[in-house]
């Protein structure tokens, strides 16, 4: 049995991951819960679970969050709140494994605090490994804990190198399905707007991701991240544009053989592979064989996808300029969303901050925030 500290519990891996216990009730329970603003969501996953510990944003939630169980009759769970809740959900003694989902570096202090601790990651957020993947990493070596990718282009490479020796990969080929505007005419991008971006034509996700996909710098992050993940350079992962997402990564050996991992667009199978790994317990994701009737796959355009450049060009400087990709890009995104820039200023502002920023590998994670946090005022700064 495997007790859970889920890092954002309210949001879509959360929730899936949810779903995964509630199928293999034998296999997996609910130690702790790191649920964000959403306390609507939060009251019922504490009636719902009993986690011994959930942590939400604020005091004021939290208050609002403690004074609703008790009217419930719910005993038991304790409330936290803020970052340093967080960490308590992440490090509490009865959570095993942590499923580290929280968007942005918010949960960066709480998954670093999980390795220390000796406690096994499913990471689902990209933006920790692109922020401190080197710090990540080195602790998880260390303590010899896993860091097992829940992203489902990291989820699929690592499936895929079960096979092989590190030495005999040549690439890693991460797909990415184009997202809305893989074929729209480049004049056209200008006009761009939040509903037109959301309406990723794949997958269901939260919406800075599903921006970052239209844009393809959700894919220039995943770079990076494989770069730290499996310890290889910029230049021996590539990128393929593959509408039908139905092969989720591949990986080349020397020899001139490529392994694929091909199944269901359903984020609930590389969350139980990565909460049973080694193991693949049976379960009812299956794959249509017929889907691979028609397959294509092509290079991703650079003037059309601006941002795919700008997160190469970041991965082979890595340290700082990683730093700042990922804090531009989420100001930014915001932004766009706040209806305040085009889906043009995007790259536009990335670009910017990353001109502004020096060379710097930060060695801890309150160097990697102070990086993170100047890159977010250096964006601010560009759009007012």
């Amino acid at each position: 049995m495997k007790h859970l500290a889920i890092l954002g519990s309210t949001g879509s891996i959360g929730q899936s991951t949810l779903s995964i216990v509630e199928q293999f009730p034998e296999r997996y329970s609910v130690a702790t819960l790191a649920a964000g603003r959403n306390i609507d969501q939060a009251f019922q996953q504490a009636v719902r679970w009993r986690p011994r510990l959930i942590s939400l944003a604020t005091e004021e939630l939290a208050g609002q969050l403690d004074a609703r169980l008790r009217q419930a009759g719910v005993t038991g769970v304790e409330v936290a709140h803020g970052s340093q809740g967080v960490v308590a959900c992440s490090t509490h003694k009865d959570a095993d494994f942590v499923v580290s989902a929280i968007v942005g570096v918010a949960g960066l202090e709480a998954t670093h605090a999980a390795i220390l601790a000796g406690k096994p990651v499913g990471l689902a957020n990209k933006e920790c490994m692109v922020a401190a993947g080197e710090i990540l990493t080195a602790a998880a070596r260390e303590r010899n804990v896993p860091i097992l990718p829940i992203d489902s282009e990291h989820n699929a490479v690592h499936q895929c190198l079960r096979v092989g020796a590190h030495s005999e990969v040549k690439f890693i080929w991460l797909t990415a399905s184009g997202g809305p505007f893989r074929q729209l005419p480049l004049d056209q991008f200008a006009a761009i707007t939040p509903a037109q971006a959301l309406k990723h034509p794949t997958w269901v996700m939260g919406r800075r991701i599903t921006i970052d996909s239209a844009t393809m710098l959700n894919k220039g992050l995943e770079v990076i991240e494989a770069c730290r993940l499996f310890n290889v350079p910029p230049s021996q992962v590539r990128v393929t544009i593959h509408p039908q997402s139905t092969v989720h990564s591949l990986v080349e050996y020397v020899d001139g053989s490529i392994l694929a991992q091909i199944s269901v667009t359903d984020m609930r199978l590389p969350i139980l592979y990565a909460l049973a790994y080694p193991e693949r317990p049976a379960s009812s994701l299956n794959f249509d064989l017929a889907a691979l009737r028609h397959l294509d796959f092509e290079q991703p355009d650079l003037v059309r996808f601006p941002c795919l450049r700008l997160a190469f060009e970041a991965a082979e400087k890595g340290g700082a300029h990683a730093i700042a990709l990922n804090a531009a890009d989420e100001v930014a995104v915001q932004a766009f969303l706040d209806g305040r820039i085009p889906f043009l200023g995007i790259p536009r502002t990335i670009e910017g901050v990353l001109a502004a920023t020096p060379e710097a590998h930060p060695a801890t994670i309150a160097e990697v925030l102070a990086s993170d946090k100047q890159a977010r005022e250096q964006a601010r700064a560009l759009l007012a």
